[in-house]
């Protein structure tokens, strides 16, 4: 078992070479761009350089797109400016050489989540067309979501890339929120690829799934590493309010375990 520890977050333009240099330092191998409320990464050329800059120290770039996407909306201008983010964030990603654009893939927008399920599927297959006449690198990434009226659950992002060959991220405390526990052998049985590309941190939670993400403590930390499956290559990146303490405190467990 290989694990890659990074935290989400690489903060300004300016400053993201340092801080890459700083998170090698850190034993990080990867880091995720969150943007959180739009693509603020705008030049190529900045893109390039920083892309040439994550791979001098070793360290897998991925993004996280911005959150206003509903490829199940009812208004028509709604997902076509959802995929329009979508589209934005895999163009960076291939200047960066990204491995991943993660999305929160919609909604149910009250109809019944067949019709969810079926109308976000239509959209990641016009995504996943457009993508390869762009000739985007990066691989879209659907993520399991911690609300439960929000589309997203293991079963339905696990459907979706069978149907469509769009990537997954699997957001463990959003998958505990949803379910109030987490099932690592039905999530095994679910994503058997030989890759998995994680979130982790501490949540808070009730009735209606996630209320928001907390610092994650060790047994967390120990809990989450010892029920990871041996046989496959592990990218976890922590969305803790302190992602960078929090990631380092999940490496140095791992590195325990490997003594």
């Amino acid at each position: 078992m290989v694990i890659k520890f990074g935290p989400a977050g690489l903060g300004s333009v300016k400053n993201v070479e340092a801080r890459l240099e700083e998170y090698s330092k850190l034993g990080f191998k990867a880091a995720t761009f969150a943007f959180t409320y739009g693509a603020y990464l705008k030049k190529k050329e900045d893109a390039v350089r920083i892309g040439k800059s994550a791979k001098k120290f070793g360290i897998d770039l991925s993004i996280h797109a911005p959150y206003w996407i509903n490829l199940n909306s009812k208004e028509k201008a709604k997902i076509e400016a959802s995929k329009k983010r979508v589209l934005k964030s895999l163009e960076i990603g291939t200047w960066l050489k990204a491995k991943e654009v993660i999305i929160h893939a919609g909604f149910y927008s009250g109809m019944e989540k067949e019709i969810a399920y079926e109308n976000i599927k239509k959209q990641i297959l016009e995504l996943q067309k457009i993508r390869k006449e762009k000739k985007y690198t990066p691989q879209i990434c659907v993520e399991t979501i911690g609300k439960i009226n929000v589309f997203g659950s293991a079963e339905e992002v696990a459907q979706l890339v069978k149907d469509t060959q769009c990537g997954f991220c699997l957001d463990f405390a959003h998958i505990l929120a949803r379910e109030k526990k987490v099932d690592i052998q039905k999530i095994k049985r679910l994503f058997p690829q030989k890759k998995w590309h994680c979130h982790f941190s501490g949540i808070v939670y009730g009735e209606k799934g996630e209320k928001h993400h907390r610092l994650t403590t060790k047994k967390e930390w120990k809990e989450l590493l010892d029920s990871m499956p041996k046989n496959k290559s592990v990218t976890i990146i922590n969305e803790s309010p302190n992602p960078v303490a929090d990631s380092s405190v999940g490496l140095e467990i791992y590195s325990t375990k490997l003594l």
